[in-house]
């Protein structure tokens, strides 16, 4: 699918069809998938094993939301204990690693110094062939963790070499994010309504 293909004059008709291509992209996820992540997010947590994540530019941004979630919302009235790492938050060392060594080595090398066996590695990408994802992913194979992309347009490199990935069949940069957002709180919210300790109906989500 791709959005726009044609030009708009009034923002309520470009509204109107934006969401409607954000709702037909998540309808392309592939639900068998969605349902093997998520188990393996939730044993990862359970196993008290670390959760990456990375992206670039707006999904950067995404990753940082992540932590925020997981690390807070899903512990809140659980017993879970989620272990989440924004590779993209710390600028200092990202620039560092980019100026001194290699751009593309920005996540991968800090998955060097921390990655461990069983740790997952979470990627968001539009494209799914960003240099520093790939090289991210081929680095956590190698430690033997566990990978997972959340991915737009065909997927790219990440769709092929991910143990497992989600493709919103868009192509559309923000609409791609949004669904990497979507599935963020989809997963997230399914875990933790599992997970309460209190009746449901005094949680808010």
């Amino acid at each position: 699918m791709k959005f726009p293909e044609k030009k708009y004059l009034q923002i309520n008709d470009f509204h109107f069809d934006y969401i409607k291509k954000l709702n037909d992209s998540i309808k392309t996820i592939d639900v068998k998938k969605l349902n093997k992540i998520t188990k393996l997010i939730e044993k990862t947590i359970k196993n008290k094993k670390n959760i990456f994540v990375c992206g670039n530019g707006g999904s950067a941004a995404i990753s940082n939301h992540y932590v925020a979630d997981y690390l807070k919302l899903l512990r809140t009235n659980t017993n879970l204990k989620p272990k989440i790492i924004s590779l993209v938050s710390n600028i200092e060392l990202i620039t560092a690693i980019s100026n001194d060594i290699d751009y593309k080595k920005i996540f991968s090398y800090q998955i060097e110094s921390l990655g461990q066996k069983n740790d997952l590695l979470l990627m968001i990408s539009s494209s799914g062939n960003s240099k520093n994802l790939v090289d991210a992913l081929q680095t956590a194979k190698k430690r033997n963790m566990k990978t997972i992309s959340f991915l737009g347009f065909n997927g790219g490199v990440l769709a092929k070499k991910s143990d497992y990935s989600l493709i919103a069949k868009i192509n559309n940069y923000g609409i791609s994010e949004d669904a990497a957002h979507i599935l963020m709180h989809v997963i997230i919210q399914f875990i933790r309504q599992k997970n309460l300790t209190k009746n449901l109906e005094k949680i808010k989500f």
